[in-house]
């Protein structure tokens, strides 16, 4: 019984130890513990969660790495479950704003029980009538990161050309949804012909591309967008950002996301366009998602009715089963997911 002190079984997907490169599933492992169904005492505004689904997400493998700045970020601890976000259900509460049964998400452990006392990020999920696992993606983290980015940092313009890279992910195939309503030009480049057509097919792209086969991504750029790009919106970097910055118009807006093509390297990738970011005027803006973390409701406001209305589509890559997590983050690196990469640890 939920609160009660029963001891249960809690199986935890544990960090083996900092990785170099791509992580590989041996740089993962499962174990089982025991957990009671109550916050302890002396742990006050504690909230005791039982785990419905983890999200698998690209900045995941930063904390992975030993050489991060932990002024920025806090890296992983061998032998402690990994953390990210994810949805779950609250078992017991001693915080004044969660009570028994309520629906949450934000940072949790990859196991199926989690003891939060640190509540930066976490939400009370009062909407209930679309899919918990949504919380994973389009109205959780990734969602409000595709928002934020593209409304206020990308500052979208009606018929503005917009191109976005790795734009079947969970960030991009929202991006370019919302360029679309705003009626942007929009075009977004994938890794497999089954992407590219999700993207024009599914989400409404005008165009897109598979970059693999491109052996000129400053050519290729140059065909779907004659005219320039008014805003880029960068998830991938390397390679793909110097070809992009020739391809920017006056006045351009590049909101960076994330660089992925630049995580599994020891030494990154230098970029050599830079100078046109002068004389083109451009505007390069890096930002973080928990920036905008106060304004949730709004990004609710907004996004809620467009799922509803059937204006927005959305798709999740889902694996079952908290055993499966390290092959399903590990296949997120390798372009292995279609759409939004999420683990089922429970169902409610």
């Amino acid at each position: 019984m939920a609160g009660s002190g029963e001891t249960v079984s809690n199986k935890h997907v544990l960090f083996k130890n900092y990785v170099s490169g791509f992580p590989k599933e041996s740089d993962m492992y499962v174990a089982s513990t025991t957990t009671e169904l109550n916050v302890p005492d002396g742990c006050n505004n504690g909230v005791l969660v039982k785990n419905l689904y983890l999200s698998c997400d690209p900045y995941m493998i930063v904390l992975m790495k030993k050489s991060i700045d932990p002024r920025t970020f806090t890296p992983y601890t061998p032998g402690s479950p990994l953390r990210g976000y994810g949805v779950g259900k609250v078992l017991d509460s001693r915080h004044p704003g969660f009570k028994e049964g309520d629906f949450v998400w934000g940072t949790v452990g990859w196991e199926e029980y989690s003891l939060i006392t640190s509540f930066q990020p976490f939400f009370k999920i009062q909407d209930t009538d679309v899919p918990l696992s949504y919380y994973t993606g389009i109205l959780g983290m990734p969602g409000m990161t595709a928002y934020f980015g593209f409304y206020q940092v990308c500052s979208p313009k009606n018929g503005e050309r917009v191109y976005i890279s790795a734009a079947s992910g969970a960030v991009g195939q929202l991006v370019g949804q919302f360029a679309k309503l705003m009626g942007c030009y929009v075009v977004g480049s994938a890794g497999s012909k089954e992407k590219v057509d999700l993207l024009k097919n599914k989400f409404g792209f005008d165009e897109a591309f598979n970059y693999k086969e491109e052996p000129d991504l400053n050519a290729a750029l140059g065909r779907y967008f004659p005219e320039g790009i008014d805003i880029y919106f960068e998830n991938v970097g390397g390679k793909m950002l110097d070809a992009v910055l020739p391809n920017m118009r006056s006045r351009g807006r590049i909101a960076v996301c994330g660089m992925i093509s630049q995580y599994n390297l020891d030494k990154p990738e230098g970029v050599f366009n830079l100078m046109t970011v002068v004389y083109k005027r451009v505007r390069i803006e890096g930002f973080v998602v928990t920036d905008y973390y106060d304004q949730y409701p709004k990004f609710l406001d907004f996004v809620l009715p467009c799922i509803r209305e059937g204006k927005i589509k959305y798709m999740e890559d889902v694996s079952e089963g908290l055993e499966n997590g390290p092959a399903a983050l590990v296949g997120l690196f390798s372009g292995q997911n279609v759409g939004k990469k999420l683990v089922v640890v429970a169902r409610e």
